[in-house]
């Protein structure tokens, strides 16, 4: 083979690779956008919410309106599929690891449209976990998490709703709402 055929061979290569993977995805699909359901589960959208930024981890992302004198929370939705995700027990632990001290959760569990949600409650300096390795973003002294485990007909649906005590705190009644508007799809 010359060196003049280099290129072309070079041309045919990159072309027979780029018909092989038409079609191939690369990254995980993002839900549309105003979806509200995963995992063989639907839900409503409390009115003061509004929906955040798409992103290939979560179902979707709320943003929470901050309390007078204090920021905004934010409750994103996760679904990873039937069997994955972990166990309501680990998730529980998880998310207390998430807080300086790992405090003991509050917890209760219910039944809501004839599934079992875990409802758990944490608060104390959050840790602010994110990126691909959950690192640390730096401590949030006075944060709260309110989340919901739901056992879904497909695997668990989470809801983290988390962010500034006061915020997490008066958003009581529409995180309320939204758990008490599951329904089987």
């Amino acid at each position: 083979m010359s060196w003049s055929t280099v290129p072309n061979v070079a041309i045919a290569i990159g072309f027979m690779t780029l018909c092989s993977n038409a079609g191939a995805q690369t990254t995980p699909p993002v839900p549309a956008k105003g979806r509200n359901a995963a995992g063989g589960i639907r839900w409503t959208i409390p009115s003061r919410w509004s929906e955040g930024p798409a992103s290939a981890m979560r179902v979707a992302t709320y943003e929470v309106p901050a309390s007078k004198g204090a920021g905004p929370a934010e409750c994103p939705v996760f679904f990873f599929g039937p069997g994955q995700g972990g166990s309501v027990e680990a998730n529980v632990e998880r998310w207390a690891r998430q807080f300086e001290g790992t405090p003991k959760a509050g917890r209760t569990t219910r039944t809501v449209a004839g599934l079992s949600v875990t409802v758990v409650e944490l608060e104390g300096t959050y840790l602010s976990p994110g990126g691909a390795m959950m690192t640390s973003q730096g401590k949030r002294p006075g944060y709260r998490l309110r989340g919901a485990i739901v056992e879904a007909p497909r695997g668990n649906v989470f809801f983290k709703l988390t962010g500034p005590a006061a915020t997490v705190a008066a958003s009581g009644a529409d995180f309320e709402a939204l758990i008490t508007s599951i329904r089987r799809e």
